[in-house]
């Protein structure tokens, strides 16, 4: 067994491989970036070596300066984690010749499947379903033409070597093929150095679904069941889970012996992922057909792991060393359900902008396994860490077990009431609202869903009436500890003075009049349908308020809002007013702060770069018109004129940072 490994990445996943390391007595060493001197990751290790400046091109990409330190240290072996060099064949081949162990595959089955044409090619060969298409190079606009025509409409165009969502357009006709051919080879042209494109059949209402697979270097091949990977945003996956509410096991044995089938034709070895598109209109299951296969430890391994009670990265260390898998495809059982939710640095109330800056309050759930299920959650930040732009936004992987769907579902919406996150936009109101959606509950999932169910945008999960009264109750209970606390100042006259238990709640325009009573620990509010048990105690400045309401339990976000409260729970947050009898009575003559008019400006949507600035004071404008290009998580969005007018100042030079919302043109 290897005595030192080497984790060539960053965050959470790093954190992950030193902590299997850690349990197998191997000693760690970690590299980083400027940006990461201070990370979770390095803290963790043993040992730690600089690579360079914060941009991975200067640092984490830098395979030279990887392998220099690995020899520096002595490290025997390295865990390439996923993305940076991960499906790098010149990266693992370069280890093979510093005689230092690769944790992953070998060289030649990475060339083999990074090239999404000749994978297909090879998948073909091996067996394993295709879908319809033509996979050869095209010569230009003409030839595309002819190809889609011949197989059908709608087809979609990819770029050879595209991955992440790049280099893809979908042609429901002649005309489609024509505008988007030429755009689809530039842009696989410009992002991965590859003009080629192929052409295949759109597949309708479409699931993503894949297959993992391990193997030693003996030929041992096993699969470990499929997870579901359908709810994602511009190709970007947001919610995994293992098994898949749509498959079989007929079809989860068919899809595996062809996963596996593949591997063994490319000689594979280590962990891998055969990743499948699956036509959700075909009830037979067999409408299922190769995607692509990713070489390397994927994402979303954690509910994997939870349903089969394999550590995959412990797994890939024995591989590397030379191990023979202790188990054979009989022994592989699948238990219970896994969810995994990624928690996203984006604010999906501003059409899921990147938010960048420092966690000012970083409290995740706490872990948990119990009999009824699993709470995990795997992160590579502590509070006060930074979300920088240079790097993926993900801040951490949550995931749940259970022995049943609904009850992982139900288990991920409980953590996430518990998740703390201030200082940046977060996305975890979303993911709340995802899991209590009735169509992810029915599992009528596709790759679809999100813009299908949310096409004008995310404005919070829907609040139950239920919900709505038992807000009421824990603002009441929540605003009467908070009296009570500011009475029992020192200096007032005569003493504290009790606050009386009654309370005029307005939760969302929905007005609760209440009355809290203590009986022995138990609050008891009435006044809003049958009287509720409240068990659980606040203390003014605390972020959670966790309490069990009819012995049901709620964690609820606390903020104060001017003179109103800020409740969040189950996937929305909901501005919540509490007053006295005698103040509510008086509320109509509560003038409402007008909020300033600022349709004069042009407002920075997110913290980033600006790049770009189009105009100048004096411009004239007309509406839809590009005014400035602001870059943040390596994304460059294009910041547009609502209505004519013209510039009267520009705040902001290229160049220089901007913080959200800060004011970059002044229009007259």
């Amino acid at each position: 067994m290897f005595k030192k490994i080497l984790v060539a990445n960053r965050g959470e996943i790093a954190c992950r491989v030193m902590r299997t390391a850690k349990r197998m007595g191997i000693a760690t060493v970690a590299v980083y970036s400027d940006a990461d001197a201070r990370a979770p990751h390095v803290l963790m290790a043993d040992e730690s070596v600089r690579l360079g400046p914060a941009p991975a091109a200067d640092s984490y990409l830098k395979a030279e300066l990887i392998l220099l330190a690995a020899k520096e240290t002595g490290a025997d072996c390295i865990h390439p984690g996923y993305g940076f060099l991960s499906e790098r064949e010149s990266f693992a081949r370069a280890c093979a010749e510093a005689g230092i162990a690769f944790v992953g595959p070998p060289p030649n089955a990475i060339a083999a499947m990074g090239d999404k044409i000749e994978s297909k090619k090879l998948a073909r060969a091996a067996g394993v379903n295709v879908v319809p298409g033509f996979v050869g190079e095209i010569a230009d606009t003409e030839q595309a033409v002819r190809i889609a025509g011949e197989i059908g409409y709608p087809v979609m165009m990819k770029a050879s070597a595209g991955g992440g969502g790049k280099g893809m357009r979908l042609a429901y006709n002649e005309q489609d093929v024509r505008e988007g051919f030429e755009a689809t080879r530039r842009e696989g042209l410009a992002s991965f150095g590859d003009d080629r494109v192929f052409i295949e059949k759109f597949i309708e209402q479409p699931r993503h679904i894949e297959i993992q697979i391990l193997g030693d270097q003996r030929g041992n091949i096993v699969y470990l069941g499929e997870r579901e990977c359908s709810i994602q945003r511009r190709h970007q996956k947001v919610v995994e889970e293992a098994p898949s509410p749509f498959v079989s096991p007929e079809m989860r044995r068919a899809m595996g012996e062809q996963a596996v089938a593949l591997a063994r034709a490319v000689g594979y070895y280590s962990a891998g992922t055969v990743e499948l598109i699956v036509s959700g209109a075909d009830p037979t299951g067999a409408g299922f057909y190769f995607l692509e296969m990713n070489t390397r430890l994927q994402v979303e391994h954690p509910v994997t792991e939870e349903i089969t009670g394999l550590d995959l990265v412990e797994q890939m260390i024995r591989v590397a060393a030379g191990e023979k898998l202790a188990f054979t495809q009989d022994d592989v059982r699948l238990s219970g359900w896994a969810i995994e939710n990624r928690v996203y640095a984006e604010d999906p109330y501003r059409g899921f902008l990147p938010s960048t800056g420092r966690l000012v309050r970083y409290r995740p759930p706490v872990e948990m396994r119990d009999e009824d299920g699993v709470t995990r959650v795997d992160d590579g930040v502590t509070e006060g860490s930074e979300i920088s732009m240079f790097y993926d936004p993900m801040i951490a992987k949550l995931v749940t077990w259970a022995p049943t769907r609904e009850a992982a579902a139900d288990r991920q919406v409980a953590a996430l009431d518990r998740f703390r996150i201030d200082g940046i936009g977060h996305n975890i109101d979303f993911l709340s609202a995802i899991m209590q959606h009735p169509r992810f509950r029915e599992g009528a999932l596709t790759t679809g869903f999100i813009a299908e169910e949310y096409p004008e945008g995310f404005e919070g999960a829907p609040a139950s009436p239920e919900l709505r009264r038992r807000l009421a109750a824990a603002a009441a209970v929540i605003d009467l500890e908070r009296t009570r606390r500011a009475g029992e100042i020192s200096g007032q006259l005569n003493g504290p003075v009790a606050p009386k238990g009654e309370r005029v709640v307005t939760v969302d325009g929905e007005r609760f009049e209440m009355t809290v009573e203590n009986q022995s620990g138990v609050q008891l509010v009435r006044g809003a349908g049958e009287p509720m048990e409240l068990i659980g105690h606040w203390r003014p400045g605390e972020p959670l308020f966790a309490v069990r309401i009819d012995d049901a339990p709620l964690t609820v976000g606390v903020e104060r809002k001017g003179a109103a409260w800020r409740l969040t729970a189950h996937g929305a947050a909901h501005r919540i007013e509490v007053l006295p009898p005698h103040v509510a009575q008086y509320r109509h003559h509560m003038i409402e702060k007008v909020p300033p008019d600022l349709s004069k400006f042009l407002l920075a949507p997110m913290p980033g770069l600006l790049t770009r600035l189009h105009v100048a004071p004096g411009d004239r404008v007309e509406a839809g018109q590009p005014l400035a290009v602001v870059e943040a998580m390596k994304m460059e969005n294009i910041l547009r004129a609502e209505r004519a007018g013209v510039v009267k100042a520009a705040n902001f030079a290229p160049g220089e940072s901007l913080a959200v919302d800060v004011a970059i043109l002044e229009f007259e």
